[in-house]
């Protein structure tokens, strides 16, 4: 499955997949040393460290596999259109002003203001314009916004 990302984000998970590699070797450094003191079956360090080199190796094919099918979102050249890589600014009919950047869901953080293009929101964003109002249904009913700028 093809997961989109900004170049900052592919970035990102480039380099969380070193801090992983890194780990590989220590894990298996303290490994070796567990083993190194006798009787496995009752060694915590040794049983602990395997479970983590176990996390880790997930971790590490995870990423891969991430990466592999990974496609790079263009910069969206057109502030016109809302696109995949644009930076939103809307409002609710209060007067509530949100900002949202629209990314692949690999990346997506709502906390940190990066919504992915597939959630009901983001979905109802693409290909719109400046002065457009969208609806999307939330679990109290709908909400109605209004696109102010898109970057």
């Amino acid at each position: 499955m093809i997961k989109y990302f900004t170049q900052e984000g592919h970035h990102k998970l480039k380099e969380e997949l070193k801090i992983y590699l890194e780990r590989r070797s220590q894990i298996a450094r303290r490994i070796e040393e567990a083993k190194a003191l006798g009787d496995l079956s009752e060694n915590a360090d040794y049983i602990k460290s395997k479970e983590e080199q176990a996390f880790n190796e997930g971790k590490i094919r995870e990423i891969e596999n991430m990466l592999t099918s990974a496609e790079l979102i263009k910069e969206n050249g057109d502030n016109c259109v809302i696109g995949m890589n644009s930076s939103v600014k809307f409002k609710d009919k209060e007067g509530k002003i949100y900002e949202y950047k629209i990314v692949g869901s690999g990346e997506s953080d709502p906390l940190s203001g990066r919504i992915s293009y597939e959630t009901p929101l983001g979905k109802q964003f693409l290909g719109k314009k400046v002065g457009d109002a969208i609806e999307v249904n939330i679990p109290s009913g709908k909400k109605v916004y209004k696109i102010m700028e898109i970057n």
